[in-house]
């Protein structure tokens, strides 16, 4: 793993809000916490949900999700620890294991099921929806699977861990680049006291999710299991925090589509009549 030097800030940016996550289920009855709701997707546009995940307790997940549409907008599954398998309609097939990251292209639509392979241990992670640009909407379904060991790490001189997934940080570029969206998506390890930077355009929306200890921002401590919105201050170029224990968090930011957003569940279209033509398109079959 290379030692990168973090860059300099003129100046961070600082939180706007912080969130706490609703307890809930989704699929056959996983138990997850959704972060990211309807209500802050334009503020956070082009990110659509955000639903964190962890348990070791199987009868919180071994049901899973079993087959359920989608469509207009990126699927990004981010998997700390456990075993997924996923199968869609498109002919696609994987296992998302512990580290590895599952990123599925919805497009036009595509039936697909996420089913854990184990009996037991824990099952933790992050489930993240990525606005698709109107012209991409319905584009073919797309579907990769990013083994741990392909995701790009740097390590900081005061001792960070920096997982790249999405995007760039401080001259490392991730596995997954987007056009137009541009997503940043960071896995982020830091020891107590230690500090970590990178750059960010002020023009992008941007938060923070804390899953282990707590940071600084600004003065303001983000803890455990809370999510922290980051000002689109003018004039900022990125973010500095401090972690006051060893915290693990990811940050995750991208440049606003500023296009009409209607969702009727799984489908996530600029119109209520494209909505319409989705869930007929689905009732007649005509998905992947």
């Amino acid at each position: 793993m290379n030692t990168i030097n973090q860059v300099s800030l003129r100046q961070s940016r600082g939180i706007d809000r912080l969130i706490e996550g609703t307890a809930t289920s989704d699929g056959a009855g996983v138990k997850l916490t959704r972060v990211l709701t309807g209500k802050l997707q334009h503020r956070l546009d082009p990110f659509l949900l955000l639903d964190a995940f962890s348990s070791d307790n199987p009868d919180d997940y071994i049901a899973g999700f079993p087959d359920h549409p989608h469509r207009g907008f990126d699927t990004v599954t981010y998997m700390l620890s456990g075993r997924m398998r996923h199968r869609d309609s498109a002919g696609h097939e994987g296992l998302l294991e512990s580290g590895g990251v599952q990123w599925m292209t919805a497009g036009r639509g595509v039936i697909h099921s996420e089913i854990p392979e184990q009996e037991d241990g824990l099952m933790e992670g992050f489930q993240l929806w990525l606005n698709l640009p109107s012209q991409h909407k319905m584009s073919e379904p797309r579907y990769r699977d990013f083994p741990s060991g392909a995701i790009p790490e740097y390590l900081t001189p005061q001792g960070v861990t920096v997982r790249v997934i999405a995007g760039s940080s401080n001259g490392v570029a991730g596995v997954v680049t987007r056009e137009i969206t541009e997503p940043l998506y960071l896995d982020i390890h830091v020891p107590a006291g230690a500090e970590f930077s990178t750059a960010l355009p002020a023009s992008y929306n941007a938060f923070i999710y804390v899953y282990r200890g707590a940071v600084t921002v600004n003065n303001v401590q983000v803890e455990t299991r809370r999510m922290g919105i980051l000002s689109n201050t003018p004039g900022t170029d990125g973010v500095a925090l401090t972690a006051t224990e060893d915290a693990r968090l990811i940050l995750v930011a991208g440049k606003p589509l500023n296009e009409p957003i209607v969702q009727y569940g799984p489908f996530v279209m600029n119109t209520q009549q494209e909505i319409n033509q989705a869930m007929n398109d689905f009732r007649d079959g005509h998905f992947a």
